[in-house]
């Protein structure tokens, strides 16, 4: 990893998991896709991942084959953008330890700094056998880790899975996404615990409570001194949409949190957030409709031509979209279509 992206890891970055753009024929639109990644770099993003759960993890399937393509597209638009090497750039690895090693392998050549390690649908694994594949895969490229939540095809993995995996040499940061404050403090204090700690970053992925995740310092005592460790910044598909204001509110906490006095409307923010949040996201409906709903919003803004998904069932479930409609009307202030429209037509243009 570049020293500059390491650097920008650990002093925390905003980035955002990054959608897959489709025709109506469910074929890649690369117009849309370019658009996707040249929208979040000129929000001010600080990285991206690609070929995570937002990205739709069947571009992998065969039928399909878009995983190389998807990923090499990102690095093109990063490359003409001349983003500078502070970017993080990320890629999605998911899967059994063969098809992980691969696509850790297409990362790399492709330029990519780190890999966020997936280990949804590995419940046949065993914590050794998932560590173990963890430190393979650390072997090729520099790993961030991923605690998913059990809802969408996570599992509960103990405070000792954590202990050990925070020892693991090339893992330097982990996205913290079990929607459950009682297994995020796992997290934290495992790694505060381990002889790492300087070198892990951690990251919120928990939707239902990013502002506060962000804001808030973690305490323990480890041998008789208590150590400070912060989440210090976020990997998260709703970073997808209204990038550009979610930029704003980012730097915003971040220079509050220097100062170590939070301003009190960081309160009410963090509830609307999550109300949004859970629209887009169809909370209600044990996240069924989540890709879908993020699609739905780029696609109002006109940087998606729709909200197609490369599975048909993948749509909106009953209600979702009154209340994506409600949210969008109840906080005008997180919306960043000014930006979007002044710049859509651009950001869809093929050289």
């Amino acid at each position: 990893m570049k020293e500059a992206a390491r650097k920008a890891l650990r002093e925390g970055a905003f980035i955002p998991a990054h959608p897959l753009a489709l025709q109506e024929d469910r074929t890649l639109d690369e117009a849309g896709q370019r658009a996707l990644t040249r929208y979040y770099i000129e929000a001010g993003v600080g990285g991206i991942a690609v070929g995570v759960h937002t990205t739709q993890f069947e571009i992998r399937d065969r039928q399909f084959n878009l995983y190389e393509r998807v990923l090499q597209l990102a690095i093109e638009e990063c490359e003409a953008a001349k983003v500078q090497d502070s970017f993080i750039r990320i890629a999605g690895v998911c899967g059994p330890v063969e098809q992980a090693l691969h696509e850790a392998t297409v990362a790399k050549k492709l330029g990519y700094d780190l890999v966020l390690l997936s280990m949804g649908g590995l419940g046949h694994l065993s914590e050794k056998q998932l560590l173990e594949r963890t430190e393979k895969i650390a072997s090729v490229i520099p790993v961030f880790g991923f605690y998913l939540q059990p809802a969408v095809g996570g599992r509960i993995l103990s405070y000792g899975f954590w202990e050990k995996f925070s020892e693991i040499p090339g893992v330097y940061a982990i996205k913290i996404a079990p929607f459950d404050r009682y297994l995020t403090l796992d997290v934290v204090r495992a790694v505060v615990h381990s002889t790492r700690s300087e070198d892990i970053a951690l990251y919120t992925g928990n939707d239902d409570n990013i502002v506060m995740d962000l804001l808030t310092p973690f305490r323990f005592d480890v041998n008789g001194t208590v150590v400070e460790k912060q989440i210090v910044g976020g990997l998260l598909g709703h970073w997808s949409v209204w990038t550009e204001r979610a930029v704003a509110m980012f730097r915003e906490i971040k220079e509050a949190r220097g100062t170590g006095v939070i301003p009190v409307h960081f309160l009410p923010l963090s509830q609307e957030v999550t109300d949004a949040n859970g629209a887009f996201f169809d909370a209600r409906n044990g996240f069924k409709g989540s890709i879908a709903g993020i699609n739905q919003v780029l696609a109002a803004q006109g940087i998606l031509k729709g909200r197609w998904c490369l599975m048909e069932h993948e749509e909106l479930s009953p209600g979702q979209l009154d209340e994506i409609d409600r949210v969008t009307r109840m906080y005008p202030h997180l919306k960043d279509d000014a930006f979007v429209q002044a710049n859509v037509e651009r950001w869809r243009q093929i050289p």
